[in-house]
């Protein structure tokens, strides 16, 4: 057995010198640029946490090592969204079961299929996919996805499954590139057509009491855009230092996305590597054959999820005889009719309409999300402009190519493939950056103010969401000379921050990247300016900010940033609520349910909680109950100003009556689940994998903690007993001079969802004890792994 790793290791060092001596030039003239299928390979070394370093010739031996190491990891996550993206989810798990929400927010496994089938029947994959680059993908990127394609059905021929969620399972079946195309698609319209699947497959053609619909409600509108805002389900925190800042000069990079722990938007971690063409690191979205977020020896980078409103609603004025029929400058245009059949479980099948326009499908429901009606005289379209965008993997790939920052918005410059997330990145010059390049409707605060209906008058300056009048041609949006895309925004009108000493977002607006230099002057569809901004924005401001203008910074200081759990609203308010607490008259107070309860003990313990969300902080659960129960509306004394935005608003209001309700809803919901008041957060706060108890650091993002958790309360358990989403894929990143750079990583869920995989929970628990993966990037640190496993794969 040794002899043979060292044969594999020797012929993979042989690989990576004879490779590397060729120049780049002539390595692209000898690259095969189209997968044989019959003679796929690659080298992927695993070191610990099973964590796999991919070596290949060419693209194509990448992506098909990459696509065989994400199904030896996670097989079952990954056949199940092929699964979505297929539209067969009925055929196997029934038309009824909920799906998990990974690649769209259908209700239902029915809707998720009409739409994915939808999207099937009218090659609108295969068209982006035949575009010529940089609309469509390069031919990079497409060899990726065919020998991603080529790996994955490679390992399910040559591996048992052993992951009991799909051991044997009919639906774990072999894939082709479109499938991997689509989950990239899936991905890109997840901010606009698959925020709205349900109202998509479900708008119908008005008959009888349907006619007539009230209008629709503009705050129900605000409402809609704002679940889709990141803290429905996906946020993240970043932020880069100058060189200005640190000890040697150079840059860092602290990525914290916060991501689901489970399902299709789970990260995976990589190092990728073409000897002479690419060397990456960093984590890839499952089924993706790129990495995501990630660094290599000059550049880190990572993303958070943006403010922009990827999507427009259009207004459609219907011929009055006829509701699928609307007009253009007075001219009748029929909408397109889209029939889709989806066969369900048992072999029967189900039939319905889809309805189609210039502008996109028509959205329909009056309860929905967005809540639109669909009347005799009136329809509404989504405009989704990542419909068109299969360019993410581009943009992607050339980060992972990268030297320096400058080198970052030359690849959103040249791709323009980002659907809804901010970048943030540094480099070993010292540089830092923050852009909002992304792909949005060109939508400017003119033509809005043009073109608004009476309800895009309120929705768009109150929540950046247009909705325009279809029934004008010059409504539409226009085209940035500098834009890939048309009817999109060009590189030139994105907000950019470079080089300040740092840049640091938490999915707010770009206004304070940086707060000694807020950047104004974007249009409205971009993000606000001038507002209040979350409770954790401010504390991450308030901790970077101080970091900065400390200097000497290190990685080190990276680290203890991540795990610092300190809680901005209870270092805000925890003194006061114990003081309000200690005045109720017999240490009483009566909750919701008129029963008078003993709060007493409540005073002291958070008196003396420690403010952080540490697993040892006593009193952190107690505050996390009660801060939930409080009023927002009310909270606070001293309101919010835009002069001082990062301290306002600020002093609560303890003795609004609601305070006292709370507390007593709060102590009688924990006795009653049987937990102390002042009971450790990580024996209340935990995951269960393979029997262990983990306890998990971090909290809520409404506490303003920077190491998010949003946990699943189950009172029957006694606590929080999962994490639906939170801090996912951590990187820490800084370079001293040498070409290995120095990070620290983290997959906070591990590797593998498998239950028998060593790398199932092997990586929380470092994250239970707050404790980090030092990267292997160089090839010296590879080889010295002590648990190296080196597999050479092929077709």
């Amino acid at each position: 057995m040794r002899t043979r790793m060292r044969r594999l290791v020797i012929g993979t060092v042989a690989l990576l010198t004879a490779a590397t001596a060729l120049p780049a030039a002539a390595a692209e003239q000898h690259r095969p640029q189209q997968p044989s299928h019959g003679g796929l390979s690659a080298v992927i070394r695993y070191t610990e946490y099973g964590i796999p370093h991919i070596v290949a010739r060419n693209y194509p031996d990448l992506g098909f090592g990459t696509g065989w190491a994400q199904a030896a990891d996670q097989v079952c996550t990954l056949a199940d969204g092929f699964v979505t993206v297929r539209g067969e989810r009925s055929r196997f798990f029934g038309p009824d079961a909920a799906t998990d929400g990974s690649l769209s927010s259908a209700s239902d496994n029915l809707s998720s299929d009409l739409y994915f089938r939808g999207v099937r029947q009218a090659g609108t994959v295969q068209k982006l996919l035949a575009e010529p680059a940089p609309l469509g993908p390069s031919r990079r990127v497409k060899d990726l996805m065919s020998g991603f394609a080529a790996g994955y059905n490679a390992w399910l021929r040559q591996n048992r499954i052993t992951d009991p969620a799909c051991e044997g399972a009919p639906w774990v079946r072999p894939v082709t590139p479109v499938d991997v195309a689509a989950r990239f698609y899936a991905i890109a319209v997840l901010g606009g057509q698959g925020r709205a699947t349900d109202e998509i497959t479900g708008a119908q053609p008005p008959t009888g009491a349907t006619a007539k619909a009230p209008a629709p409600s503009a705050q129900a509108l605000i409402r809609a855009v704002r679940d889709r805002s990141a803290d429905a389900d996906m946020g993240s925190n970043a932020v880069a230092f100058s060189g200005a800042t640190t000890a040697n000069g150079r840059g860092l990079l602290l990525g914290n996305p916060h991501y689901p722990w489970h399902g299709g938007r789970r990260f995976w971690q990589v190092q990728q590597t073409i000897p002479g063409e690419l060397d990456v690191a960093g984590a890839a979205l499952l089924g993706s054959p790129t990495v995501s977020i990630g660094y290599n020896s000059r550049v880190a980078w990572s993303h958070t999820v943006s403010t922009g409103v990827p999507f427009d609603i259009v207004r459609l004025t219907l011929d009055p005889a006829d509701p699928t029929v609307y007009l253009v400058d007075g001219k009748r245009e029929r909408m397109t009719k889209r029939t889709v059949n989806v066969t369900v479980k048992g072999g029967s099948s189900v039939t319905r309409t889809q309805w189609w326009t210039r502008y996109g499908p028509v959205v329909s429901d009056a309860q929905g999300n967005p809540p639109l009606p669909w009347t005799a005289t009136t329809a509404y379209a989504l405009s989704d402009p990542n419909a068109a965008n299969m360019r993410f993997a581009d943009t992607s790939l050339d980060f992972g190519k990268a030297r320096g920052t400058a080198d970052i918005l030359a690849s959103l410059g040249r791709h323009q493939g980002l659907p809804w997330v901010n970048t943030i990145a540094a480099d070993s010059a010292g540089h830092s950056l923050y852009t909002q390049s992304q792909v949005l409707p060109r939508i400017t605060d003119d033509l809005a103010a043009r073109c608004s209906t009476d309800l895009g008058r309120v929705t768009y300056p109150q929540a950046g969401l247009a909705v325009l009048d279809g029934s004008r041609a010059d409504c539409a949006p226009g085209n940035d000379p500098d834009a890939v895309q048309p009817g999109t925004f060009g590189p030139a009108r994105m907000p950019t921050l470079l080089d300040a000493p740092y840049a640091e977002n938490s999915n707010d607006s770009a206004w304070l990247t940086d707060a000694d230099r807020p950047l104004t002057g974007y249009e409205r569809i971009f993000g606000d300016i001038g507002t209040e901004r979350s409770p954790r924005t401010r504390g991450a401001i308030e901790d970077v900010s101080a970091m900065a203008k400390r200097g000497g910074l290190t990685v080190r200081d990276l680290q203890k940033q991540q795990f610092a759990d300190r809680v901005p609203t209870g270092d805000l308010a925890a003194a006061d609520l114990a003081k309000a607490c200690a005045a109720l008259p017999g240490g009483k107070a009566t909750g919701s349910d008129g029963k008078a309860v003993d709060v007493s003990q409540a005073c002291g313990v958070l008196a003396r909680w420690d403010r952080t969300a540490n697993p040892g902080s006593r009193g952190a659960l107690l505050f996390d109950r009660l801060w939930h129960r409080l009023p927002t509306n009310r909270l606070w004394k001293v309101p919010f100003s835009a002069s001082d935005p990062v301290h306002t608003p600020n002093t609560v209001n303890a003795g609004d009556p609601a305070f006292a309700t709370a507390l007593a809803d709060t102590v009688a919901e924990l006795r009653g689940a049987g937990v102390a008041l002042d009971a450790r957060l990580g024996d209340h706060q935990y995951v269960v994998r393979g029997g262990e108890r983990i306890p998990i650091p971090g909290g809520a993002s409404r506490l303003g903690v920077w190491n998010v958790v949003q946990p699943t309360w189950d009172a029957a358990s006694g606590g929080y007993t999962e994490v639906s989403t939170g801090s996912s894929h951590i990187q820490a990143v800084g370079w001293n001079g040498s070409h290995c750079p120095v990070a620290r990583t983290l997959l906070t869920y591990s590797q593998s969802e498998n239950p028998d995989s060593p790398h199932y929970s092997d990586q929380t628990r470092l994250f239970s004890q707050e404790k980090w993966v030092t990267a292997r990037f160089c090839e010296k640190d590879i080889l010295a792994s002590p648990a190296l496993r080196v597999v050479r794969v092929h077709s």
